[in-house]
């Protein structure tokens, strides 16, 4: 089979803007998007420029607009889209060269909210113990894998991306649940603040784009519950 692969270009060094271009590329109905991608890059146009790194969903490094949707382009199969493709940057962030977006931002939002174990007490002589119970309470937001989809669907993000966004919410929220942890009060005083989880207005556009299915709305309700209720 074929399909018309339709992607955004951009070069700052020669476009005053960006256009789309097509490409026809022959395909397997279980090929992936990015499979589609290497192609055009491989043997049509060498200057396309997009992330890619593992090709099997644990990298994210290959979140992109598909037909309209932030999607990871190394888990969607050409059988399950039609046969035009339509490949685009995600939202809200400047356009570096064709699909990359410079994420320099959503990475200083990341690493505002503390994203790792804060506790300066002296475990002993075993781990850091967690009951499963414990374990269970923030086991979903675990599985972030840094993509950004969730955070570019966001329109309330699209506007004003000071918004800390949906990512960095579910980061926060995997170490402020955690039994072990002693630096939730940092995290939810930044949280608190005007560009925190106040502006999420609970559109599901972020739950709805996860590649991995992190219940991302909930996440960010329970934080508010948090602050409301328990801690500030």
């Amino acid at each position: 089979m074929e399909v018309t692969v339709r992607v955004l270009r951009y070069n700052p060094e020669v476009d005053t803007k960006p256009h789309f271009e097509e490409y026809a590329v022959p395909a397997d109905p279980m090929d992936r998007v990015l499979d589609a991608l290497h192609y055009i890059k491989w043997n049509i146009d060498g200057s396309l420029t997009f992330r890619r790194s593992c090709a099997h969903g644990i990298c994210g490094s290959d979140a992109m607009l598909i037909n309209g949707r932030n999607r990871l382009a190394c888990k969607v199969l050409i059988r399950d889209l039609p046969s035009s493709i339509t490949v685009e940057p995600m939202k809200g962030y400047p356009i570096q060269k064709d699909l990359n977006v410079d994420m320099e931002q959503f990475f200083a939002q990341y690493r505002s909210v503390l994203p790792f174990l804060i506790n300066d007490t002296v475990p002993g002589d075993t781990e850091r113990l967690q009951s499963p119970e414990d374990r269970e309470v923030f086991d979903d937001t675990t599985k972030c894998i840094l993509c950004a989809a969730c955070t570019t669907s966001c329109p309330i993000f699209w506007p004003d991306n000071s918004y800390i966004g949906p990512a960095a919410i579910v980061n926060a929220h995997r170490f402020i649940f955690d039994s072990r942890d002693h630096g939730a009060s940092d995290r939810l005083n930044r949280l608190n603040g005007h560009e925190g989880v106040w502006k999420c207005r609970t559109t599901f556009n972020c739950t709805n784009a996860c590649p991995r299915d992190i219940d991302v709305t909930t996440a960010i309700q329970q934080v508010k519950r948090e602050l409301i209720f328990n801690r500030i």
